[in-house]
């Protein structure tokens, strides 16, 4: 199992014209389920999943504006496991910090994972 955890966004998701115009901040957190047997024995990063790649395919899927991080996160699920078909399940979350609900709120967030979709 691989995780990358805690990478911080500023973008524009919501369904609001407001969240749209403003933004907000997000966190996304990915794990995914790979073999990691012969990169554990090679030391060579072809042998495994480019966690600096993982990370710019989520950083360009954040860029987009989205209404629904539940869009979002598919849309993440959908270039990750397509850039890397090792990937025997992943899972991701996204966290919207104080969303403007109009309330004190800290985070709202969504998980969504490849064995809740249909096939990517």
């Amino acid at each position: 199992m691989i995780s990358i955890q805690g990478m911080e966004f500023f973008a524009y998701h919501g369904c609001s014209a407001e969240e749209q115009k403003t933004g907000n901040n997000f966190l996304v957190d990915f794990y995914l389920k790979t073999d990691l047997n012969k990169a554990s024995t090679t030391d060579n990063l072809t042998d495994t999943i480019d966690y600096q790649t993982v990370y710019l395919l989520i950083k360009k899927e954040m860029e987009i504006k989205s209404k629904l991080l539940e869009h979002v996160a598919r849309r993440i699920l959908d270039s990750v496991c397509k850039t890397f078909p090792l990937i025997e399940e992943a899972k991701v979350r996204i966290t919207k910090i104080n969303p403007q609900f109009g309330g004190k709120i800290h985070d709202v967030s969504i998980m969504l994972s490849t064995k809740d979709i249909k096939k990517l």
